[in-house]
């Protein structure tokens, strides 16, 4: 769809979060700040707006691939708990922020800040290693 981030506007994309990989039905991003570390992003392959869009089938395989991310990511950070956002207000495609977090770290305790001041960014090395990590886990 024309002007949206997922589907057209790879620049933008890339500049917020790093591709990983293609699971069932979604696209597995990092994001770039990584506040909250190993955060990612899943975005749904198709457009689509609303979970409820989904038929009861692919809304079945977008949660599957929710978890599959969710615990790749826990398992990847050793997380205390892993924070799932869906918060599409002026970017109408679904997605939802997989958000880890470690008692004590960044957070815990409150809910997510999509954008922390100041963010928090890593080396190529560094993001290619908590990549690794997460892909290991899937």
């Amino acid at each position: 769809m024309k002007d949206c981030l997922y589907c057209e506007n790879v620049e933008k994309l890339n500049s917020l979060m790093i591709p990983i990989c293609e699971l069932g039905c979604t696209r597995l991003f990092l994001f770039r700040d990584q506040n909250y570390y190993g955060r990612c992003v899943i975005a749904y392959k198709e457009h689509g707006k609303e979970l409820y869009d989904l038929t009861k089938e692919e809304a079945a395989e977008f949660i599957a691939d929710m978890q599959k991310v969710g615990l790749a990511i826990q398992k990847a950070v050793d997380a205390d708990k892993i924070n799932y956002g869906m918060f599409s207000d002026t970017l109408a495609h679904l997605h939802v922020h997989i958000v880890p977090k470690k008692k004590g770290g960044y957070g815990f305790g409150g809910t997510i800040v999509m954008n922390p001041e100041p963010a928090k960014f890593l080396s190529d090395e560094e993001y290619q290693e908590i990549i690794e990590k997460i892909k290991s886990n899937l």
